[in-house]
C-alpha cells in the first residue's frame, strides 16, 4: 500500500500515519531503530529495495530523504508506504526541492520513533564528515559507501582522517567472509613460525581490498605489497607467507574461492559477492561502535598510505 501526499509537511504525514494505524492497524508495531537514508531524487529504490530486505531481520521505520533540485521552488513531497510495498517495516519517502533538498534535521525529527537508535546512511554522497553532518549528529550510527564514490582511495582515506566512533563503511563490510576464511587459516598454524609478508591483490578501485589490506597490515605488522590483479573484480587474492609454505586464498570468479595451504589438499571454499541488503542487514545487527574498524582506518589503513604500500590506479 501506497500513500501520496504531494506538497505536503511532516507534520501532515505524521498525522496520516497515525490516521492509517488508526482505522487498519496497517502500520504495525514493535519497531526496533529507525534508519534514515539520505540520497538523491533517482536513486531511492535501489536503497529502499535494500532496506526492506535488511528490515524482515530488524523492523524498524525507514526515512528516506531523496533530494531534488536545489533550484526549484521549495516543496516538499511525501510518500508513505506500508505491507507489501515496505517489507517488515514502514518506509516515509521524503522528496525535497529548492531549499527541502538539503539533508535537514528538522525534516526527520518529527518522523523518529520514540526511544529508539537511530541509524544513517548514505548510498551515495558521503557528508564531508559524516558525524557532524545534521543527521549524523543525532544518529548512534552511521553508514557510508566508499564503493560508490569516484575516487574510492580518497574516500577512504577521508573517512580515517574524519572518523568518530558510530562511523562505519560498507566496503568494510563486504570483508566479512574474508576475514573469517583468513582468520581461521591463521588459527591452525603453531605461532612458533611466524608471518614474514603478505601480498593483496585487487582492482586499483577496490576500497575493500584496501581495507582488507590494511586490517592484515595492522593485525599481523609484516612487509606486504598491495598490487593490482589485472581482469578482476574486487579482491582477487590475499598469500599470507611463512616459512614453512604460503597460504593462499584466491578468488578468480565471484562465488568460490581456492585455499592453498602447506601439506593440505586444496579446498573451494564459498566465498560470494556480498549483495547490499547481506551488508546492511549485517550493520543494523550492531548498534555499538565498531572498535575494529576504527582502529583499521585510523591506524592501519593511514600507515599503508603514508608508507606508499599501495600505488595508485
Amino acid at each position: 500500500m501506497i500513500v501520496e501526499l504531494p506538497n505536503t509537511t511532516t507534520s501532515k504525514i505524521t498525522k496520516e500515519i497515525v490516521k492509517m494505524r488508526e482505522q487498519g492497524g496497517v502500520v504495525a508495531l514493535g519497531r526496533v531503530l529507525t534508519l534514515v537514508v539520505i540520497t538523491r531524487t533517482g536513486f531511492e529504490e535501489e536503497a529502499i529495495a535494500a532496506a526492506n530486505l535488511a528490515s524482515r531481520e530488524h523492523p524498524c521505520r525507514i526515512i528516506v530523504l531523496a533530494a531534488g533540485s536545489a533550484d526549484e521552488p521549495n516543496r516538499l513531497d511525501g510518500e508513505i508506504r506500508v505491507g507489501g510495498d515496505a517489507g517488515a517495516s514502514e518506509v516515509i519517502v521524503l522528496r525535497g526541492q529548492g531549499e527541502l533538498a538539503a539533508e535537514s534535521e528538522s525534516l526527520v525529527s518529527a518522523l523518529l520513533l520514540p526511544d529508539a537508535p537511530i541509524v544513517a546512511w548514505w548510498p551515495q554522497d558521503a557528508p564531508e564528515i559524516p558525524s557532524k553532518s545534521p543527521v549524523g549528529r543525532i544518529a548512534h550510527r552511521r553508514i557510508t559507501d566508499s564503493g560508490n564514490a569516484g575516487d574510492p582511495r580518497e574516500a577512504l582515506k577521508h573517512i580515517a582522517e574524519s572518523y568518530a566512533a558510530g562511523d562505519t563503511d560498507l566496503a568494510w563490510t563486504r570483508l566479512t567472509n574474508w576475514r573469517i576464511q583468513l582468520a581461521a587459516a591463521l588459527d591452525q598454524y603453531d605461532p612458533r613460525n611466524p608471518v614474514t609478508g603478505l601480498r593483496v591483490a585487487g582492482t586499483s578501485d577496490s576500497p575493500s581490498t584496501l581495507l582488507l589490506a590494511s586490517w592484515l597490515y595492522r593485525a599481523l605488522d609484516v612487509p606486504i605489497t598491495v598490487s593490482e590483479a589485472p581482469g578482476s573484480t574486487g579482491i582477487h587474492s590475499v598469500v599470507i607467507e611463512r616459512a614453512d609454505g604460503n597460504v593462499d586464498l584466491t578468488r578468480p570468479g565471484s562465488m568460490d574461492a581456492i585455499l592453498s595451504q602447506p601439506g593440505q589438499p586444496q579446498q573451494h571454499v564459498a566465498l560470494p559477492r556480498r549483495s547490499l541488503q547481506d551488508c546492511l542487514a549485517e550493520e543494523l545487527r550492531r548498534l555499538d561502535p565498531d572498535e575494529v574498524f576504527g582502529e583499521v582506518v585510523t591506524e592501519g589503513l593511514l600507515r599503508l598510505l603514508a608508507e606508499e604500500k599501495v600505488g595508485h590506479p
